[in-house]
């Protein structure tokens, strides 16, 4: 059976290296640099750097299926943004 059960081109991919790559690498962040102790931020929750990540994702997720919902491809704008949320979350959530 394989692999071949799902369609694997190059964007499939890079998404899911990405996603494990990320958790890779805050595994050794938190390996190297243990703590992360929890912060209180504007949405008044104590996040870990973990927590944030997950929020980071999720935030991702849906900033690109409204951007698909209401643009279409490409998705260059949703990616800008994606990556304002992120940087936002990492830094006052």
């Amino acid at each position: 059976m394989g692999i071949s059960w799902m369609a694997w081109t190059w964007p499939t991919a890079l998404f899911f290296i990405y996603i494990f790559g990320s958790i890779a690498v805050m595994g050794v962040w938190e390996y190297y640099s243990p703590g992360g102790n929890p912060r209180r931020g504007i949405f008044a929750l104590d996040t870990t750097r973990g927590d944030r990540l997950f929020i980071t994702h999720l935030g991702t997720c849906f900033i690109f299926l409204a951007w698909l919902g209401l643009f279409g491809v490409p998705l260059w704008g949703g990616l800008v943004l994606a990556l304002i949320w992120g940087f936002v979350v990492f830094k006052w959530v």
